[in-house]
Protein backbone atom coordinates (compact mmCIF):
# COMPACT_ATOMS: atom_id res chain seq x y z
CA UNK A 1 0.00 0.00 0.00
CA UNK A 2 2.62 2.18 0.74
CA UNK A 3 4.80 1.52 -2.71
CA UNK A 4 1.85 2.42 -4.09
CA UNK A 5 1.23 5.55 -1.89
CA UNK A 6 4.76 6.47 -3.13
CA UNK A 7 4.06 5.65 -6.73
CA UNK A 8 1.14 8.15 -7.16
CA UNK A 9 3.27 10.54 -5.20
CA UNK A 10 6.18 10.31 -7.62
CA UNK A 11 3.51 10.49 -10.61
CA UNK A 12 1.03 12.92 -9.71
CA UNK A 13 3.00 15.24 -6.98
CA UNK A 14 6.61 14.61 -8.43
CA UNK A 15 7.31 18.96 -7.75
CA UNK A 16 6.19 17.84 -3.60
CA UNK A 17 9.80 16.13 -2.72
CA UNK A 18 9.11 16.56 0.96
CA UNK A 19 5.96 14.43 0.32
CA UNK A 20 7.58 11.84 -1.38
CA UNK A 21 10.26 11.91 1.75
CA UNK A 22 7.84 11.10 4.38
CA UNK A 23 6.18 8.49 1.48
CA UNK A 24 10.28 6.44 1.63
CA UNK A 25 10.52 6.98 5.25
CA UNK A 26 7.26 4.97 5.98
CA UNK A 27 8.35 2.35 3.85
CA UNK A 28 12.14 2.52 5.18
CA UNK A 29 10.08 1.76 8.47
CA UNK A 30 7.87 -1.23 7.46
CA UNK A 31 11.06 -2.50 6.17
CA UNK A 32 12.56 -2.45 8.92
CA UNK A 33 9.39 -3.61 10.76
CA UNK A 34 9.52 -6.74 8.88
CA UNK A 35 12.49 -7.81 9.19
CA UNK A 36 14.07 -6.25 5.76
CA UNK A 37 17.09 -4.09 7.03
CA UNK A 38 19.04 -4.08 4.25
CA UNK A 39 16.09 -2.55 2.28
CA UNK A 40 15.23 -0.79 4.93
CA UNK A 41 19.14 0.31 5.22
CA UNK A 42 19.16 1.52 1.72
CA UNK A 43 16.11 3.94 1.38
CA UNK A 44 17.29 5.28 4.64
CA UNK A 45 20.24 6.55 3.24
CA UNK A 46 18.64 8.23 0.70
CA UNK A 47 16.10 9.51 2.65
CA UNK A 48 19.05 11.32 4.48
CA UNK A 49 21.21 12.46 1.51
CA UNK A 50 17.96 13.77 0.42
CA UNK A 51 17.00 15.57 3.41
CA UNK A 52 20.31 17.22 3.98
CA UNK A 53 20.39 18.64 0.41
CA UNK A 54 16.81 19.67 0.25
CA UNK A 55 16.61 21.20 3.60
CA UNK A 56 20.54 21.55 5.29
CA UNK A 57 22.52 19.06 7.39
CA UNK A 58 20.87 21.35 10.87
CA UNK A 59 17.37 21.32 9.50
CA UNK A 60 14.78 19.11 11.71
CA UNK A 61 13.84 16.90 8.51
CA UNK A 62 17.88 15.98 8.17
CA UNK A 63 18.40 15.04 11.59
CA UNK A 64 15.22 13.22 12.07
CA UNK A 65 16.11 11.34 8.35
CA UNK A 66 19.46 10.88 10.33
CA UNK A 67 18.41 9.77 13.08
CA UNK A 68 16.43 7.11 11.51
CA UNK A 69 19.41 6.12 9.35
CA UNK A 70 21.71 5.44 12.87
CA UNK A 71 18.73 3.53 13.99
CA UNK A 72 19.29 0.95 10.70
CA UNK A 73 22.62 0.53 10.84
CA UNK A 74 22.77 0.10 14.07
CA UNK A 75 19.76 -2.86 13.51
CA UNK A 76 22.84 -4.18 11.12
CA UNK A 77 25.75 -3.86 13.70
CA UNK A 78 26.98 -1.25 11.63
CA UNK A 79 28.89 0.32 14.95
CA UNK A 80 31.47 2.25 13.54
CA UNK A 81 29.52 4.22 10.94
CA UNK A 82 26.35 4.73 13.07
CA UNK A 83 28.50 5.90 15.83
CA UNK A 84 30.19 8.54 13.54
CA UNK A 85 27.22 9.59 12.24
CA UNK A 86 25.29 10.47 15.44
CA UNK A 87 28.58 12.28 16.52
CA UNK A 88 29.91 13.78 13.78
CA UNK A 89 27.47 14.90 12.17
CA UNK A 90 23.74 14.59 13.96
CA UNK A 91 25.04 16.11 17.45
CA UNK A 92 26.61 18.96 16.06
CA UNK A 93 24.00 19.72 13.57
CA UNK A 94 21.56 19.59 16.83
CA UNK A 95 24.04 21.79 18.43
CA UNK A 96 23.93 24.61 16.18
CA UNK A 97 19.81 24.20 15.06
CA UNK A 98 18.76 23.65 18.77
CA UNK A 99 21.02 24.90 21.14
CA UNK A 100 23.67 23.36 23.74
CA UNK A 101 20.45 22.89 25.94
CA UNK A 102 18.54 20.57 24.26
Amino acid sequence: VLEASLALSRRYWSHDRSAILVAQTNIAVCLSDSGQYEKALVLSRDVYDNNVAMFGISSEEAIVAGLNLAASLMRLKIWDEATSLVRDQLLPSARRSLGSNH
